[in-house]
């Protein structure tokens, strides 16, 4: 999706008249907007789910062009497994519709073909990429990294060996400085290559990811900054991790403000329990969020 080759504002601008989730979702709109004019305000981008095969990666790539993020916290697999995979020459394919009824999955299998719903990926292709993130692992200092220091290391290995994709969210970022953290940063293509790391380094110094690391280095990007703003996509560790970090500030002491502004879009459901779909009302009782300007808009993440 090339969302500058389409004008969706006069759109959402006549949602704002409408009800249900039209009219949340352009709340949601002049949100962002109040968000991203706010010039005290640093936008934390939240990404949850498989954004990149779908077909959003554009969207995420222009906004780091066009200076709407400041930070981003990310699962690992639309950074690593998604991203710097598309980045190394490797593509997602699009799936016949037969195949979301899973009754050739075994089949798949026996192909080497992974299948994200309605996508398809290279199994080979991606122990390449797992790979990939070995040699980064082996050419660098050994010792602890926060996944931000990984994933511009990652930007690095791409600016120096060069970017197959024309749009990257990683060598994006790495341009523009703009940091990326992954709390759940083993929990994707680059742990592979990790375990393979440090099982071939034993008991010799070698790299690891700290992810308590991550945390100090985002709530200092929270107690550098006079507001904030979360716009989060999905839920999941990532919600969770860009919220808890006006706690983690007031904790070192810092007199900090709850984020000023909140927008998440989500299928996940309240009444689970779940921090997916529990409510930005809900995180105000927290500390975390202020409810001025917060909006959730349950709707699946590509539409």
């Amino acid at each position: 999706m090339d969302i500058t080759q389409h004008n969706v504002v006069p759109l959402v601008e006549a949602m704002s008249k409408m009800s249900y989730s039209s009219r949340d979702l352009a709340r949601a709109a002049d949100i962002l907007d109040r968000m991203l004019r706010d010039k005290d305000c640093a936008v934390i981008l939240c990404l949850a789910g498989s954004l990149i095969n779908a077909g959003l990666k554009k969207v995420f790539v222009d906004m780091i062009r066009n200076n709407m993020v400041d930070a981003i916290v990310s699962t690992g697999a639309n950074i690593v497994d998604q991203d710097f995979f598309e980045a190394l020459g490797f593509r997602h394919w699009v799936a016949d519709e037969s195949l979301k009824s899973g009754t050739q999955d075994t089949m798949l299998m026996e192909l080497a073909i992974d299948r994200i719903y309605d996508t398809l990926i290279d199994e080979d292709e991606l122990r390449i990429c797992d790979d990939t993130t070995k040699v980064i692992a082996d050419s660098i200092e050994p010792r602890p990294y926060s996944s931000r220091e990984f994933i511009a290391e990652m930007g690095a290995y791409l600016d120096k060996n060069g970017c197959k994709a024309a749009d990257s969210i990683v060598y994006e970022a790495y341009k523009k400085n703009v940091p990326i953290f992954c709390p759940a940063f083993s929990d994707c293509s680059a742990g592979f290559g990790l375990v393979a790391h440090q099982a071939e380094r034993g008991d010799r110094p070698r790299v690891s990811i700290d992810s308590v690391k991550d945390f100090l280095e985002l709530t200092r990007l929270k107690m550098a900054n006079k507001s904030t703003g979360l716009f989060m996509i999905g839920g999941g560790v990532p919600k969770n991790f860009a919220q808890d970090i006006t706690v983690a500030a007031e904790i070192l002491g810092a007199d900090v403000s709850m984020h000023k502004y909140a927008v998440q879009i989500t299928v996940a459901d309240v009444r689970d329990g779940a921090l997916s779909g529990s409510t930005l009302k809900e995180a105000n009782s927290w500390g975390k969020v202020d409810t001025a300007f917060e909006q959730m808009v349950y709707c699946e993440a590509t539409i």
